[in-house]
């Protein structure tokens, strides 16, 4: 999609009829994207290894290095501020490892160690040269990513923003990083002992790790500030974590997550304040909302660790288990030769609620395991067959526990009540075959013949 039609696009999708122009809003998002993706390329090994707080240490401990730049140097230029900070930044992780090995102390406890105390002395020094360094904490905080469009420099005869060549360059290197050392950051971030054994050195894989974030850090700071660094170290990835199970799509999807967060953020920086009466809010503050979102809807509806989707799959299986303890009530009733049960007495015996009782015999009456006659429910010929296997898985463990296991008659019944619901037609025959084939339990109650 070329320039006008996209500009066209994302103004028709902006509210309330604001303008969009490519060369403010356009770098922006371009701007703000590269960060993210730079930043969440290297964050999910940072979450992987547990070690999610680190890009945050970072950005605060860089602070005496830009104090010290200043100081010898005399001037506020980036090269100069860039340098010291990530210097102080790879003194960082050098002196968290460090303190972690050596003291024997938690990765989170080290941290916190040397960023409190590296940020004390940047703010010492910044109050011996208070005249003549402007610190705004704002733009620290949230940096100035609406006016790096403004701050240009040639790039084959066009003006492209600075902050957007900075950016580019260390993603690509984030990028080559990952790509070429794919396999050593999996098995370290994993197996670090596993990894040294292979030949794979663990510590300059991490250092190397390390580095990356110092200076992607670093390079974000100035342009999108400290908190949108944090948030796109982590955020996209741990949003990633919840959806996949695999370390190759998770990186893919946390870029992803990454690109939608800052072209989002934008849009809504632009639209969100006006539907409060205010003209618009900071992107970058908007970005990490944007992010934090995401995760939100990743956490609750992720596939496999979403919280509505394991909510549904515990209330799915206890339904499951609930009709087998029905379907083997109802069996086992049979077998003493006793009246049908009601619905309202087998409900009391099984400690279920009215509203899983209902659910639970609906599922059975829909696969015609069980039917009602004047009230009272009865097996049908499947629900016969299916309680016959249950009973007999039931059964069989009990057995299989007291000879096998050396387990008391007394206590097997609640495991064995466990074990019935997860036990397939192989499983029977095999615990049929350990017990020797029996005929009665331990209780000397008959096992179902399920030839």
């Amino acid at each position: 999609m070329t320039g006008e039609p996209l500009v066209a696009w994302i103004g028709q999708m902006l509210p309330l009829g604001f303008s969009w122009s490519w060369g403010l809003d356009g770098w922006i998002v371009v701007i703000g994207s590269l960060a993210a993706v730079a930043s969440s390329l290297l964050g999910n090994f940072l979450v992987l290894r547990k070690m999610s707080m680190l890009g945050d240490a970072i950005t605060h401990a860089v602070l005496p290095g830009i104090a010290v730049a200043f100081l010898l140097t005399q001037t506020r230029s980036s090269p100069a501020m860039f340098v010291g900070a990530v210097i102080v930044g790879l003194l960082t992780a050098v002196f968290t490892e460090w303190i972690r090995g050596a003291g024997g102390v938690d990765e989170g406890a080290s941290m916190g160690v040397v960023f409190t105390s590296l940020f004390a002395l940047g703010l010492v020094i910044l109050v011996q040269t208070a005249d003549a360094v402007d610190l705004d904490p704002n733009c620290v905080l949230y940096g100035s990513i609406e006016l790096t469009p403004l701050d240009t420099v040639s790039v084959g005869g066009r003006d492209v923003p600075r902050a957007a060549v900075v950016l580019a360059v260390v993603t690509v290197v984030n990028a080559l990083f990952v790509l070429l050392f794919f396999k050593e950051l999996r098995l370290t971030s994993f197996d670090p002992a596993l990894a040294t054994t292979m030949g794979f050195s663990s510590k300059w894989m991490h250092y190397g790790l390390m580095i990356l974030v110092s200076v992607t850090a670093v390079a974000c700071f100035e342009s999108v500030g400290s908190i949108l660094v944090v948030a796109m170290f982590i955020v996209p990835a741990a949003a990633a974590y919840m959806l996949t199970d695999r370390l190759g799509v998770m990186i893919a999807i946390s870029v992803a997550l990454a690109i939608v967060s800052a072209v989002l953020g934008h849009v809504l920086a632009l639209s969100v304040p006006a539907w409060m009466g205010y003209r618009s809010t900071t992107t970058s503050g908007m970005i990490a909302v944007a992010a934090g979102g995401l995760f939100f809807a990743a956490a609750t509806l992720g596939p496999r660790h979403g919280v509505l989707v394991k909510l549904v799959r515990r209330q799915l299986l206890s339904l499951r288990i609930l009709c087998d303890d029905i379907v083997a009530s109802l069996f086992r009733g049979e077998e003493l030769e006793q009246p049908p049960p009601t619905a309202t007495w087998l409900a009391g015996e099984l400690f279920a609620s009215n509203w899983s009782m209902k659910t639970a015999l609906a599922m059975l009456r829909r696969r015609g395991e069980v039917a009602d006659q004047d009230d009272r429910l009865q097996l049908t010929h499947v629900g016969r067959e299916r309680g016959q296997r249950l009973v007999r898985s039931h059964r069989l463990w009990e057995q299989y526990l007291v000879d096998r296991a050396g387990s008391g008659a007394e206590r097997i019944h609640d495991q064995a009540e466990r074990f019935e619901h997860f036990t397939d037609r192989n499983l029977r025959d095999e615990l049929a075959k350990e017990t020797d084939t029996p005929v009665e339990d331990p209780h000397g109650r008959p096992i179902p013949d399920e030839s």
